[in-house]
């Protein structure tokens, strides 16, 4: 017996559904030793709405879920937990599946990857999601060039980072500014 990890493909937007009612089934069923966990990635991102900053958390992989199976001794998911697993409600299929209940597994590097990502999560500041492009024109809304515009040179989204290029004095200029001092011209 060994423990392997999964993908299933799931209905997107549904992730947290899948897994909450497939965990629920499998304890209902007495299966939760088989059903190691089931996870989804995720990570946070900050974003700049209506000029407020707020927090969010994303699915990295949207569509699909992480489960964590005690095999049999033939490297099979045991029967029971195959069908529990392929009748929940939202689950598409393993990831390299056959009928046989011997799916792909994923690769232990892939796993441990995954896996140091979530527990660092919390330590990392949150990347930012930044609505800017290289070519888009934004109006500076704070700062030493407020009510300036330009275009947009370069976006930095770990540093939160936007470099623009203004014209001052009749000459480009490269300026960094913060996401959130400028906003998009339409």
């Amino acid at each position: 017996m060994a423990r392997n990890w999964y993908v299933l493909r799931v209905q997107s937007g549904r992730e947290d559904k899948v897994a909450e009612n497939l965990l629920k089934k499998a304890t209902q069923k007495e299966l939760r030793d088989q059903l190691i966990q089931v996870f989804i990635p995720k990570e946070k991102i900050t974003e700049i709405k209506g000029g407020k900053k707020r927090v969010r958390e994303i699915k990295k992989y949207p569509g699909y879920v992480m489960v964590e199976v005690e095999t049999d001794e033939e490297g099979k998911i045991p029967k029971e937990l195959w069908y529990l697993i392929r009748e929940t409600p939202g689950i598409g299929d393993f990831i390299g599946s056959t009928d046989k209940r011997v799916p792909q597994p994923m690769a232990a590097e892939e796993v441990e990857k995954l896996l140091l990502e979530e527990s660092e999560k919390f330590e990392q500041p949150t990347s930012v999601k930044i609505d800017f492009q290289k070519g888009d024109k934004v109006k500076i809304k704070d700062g030493p060039f407020e009510n300036f515009d330009g275009v947009v040179e370069e976006v930095d989204p770990q540093k939160g980072i936007v470099t623009v290029i203004v014209t001052i004095f009749g000459r480009s200029t490269p300026v960094e500014l913060e996401y959130w001092e400028v906003e998009a011209i339409h």
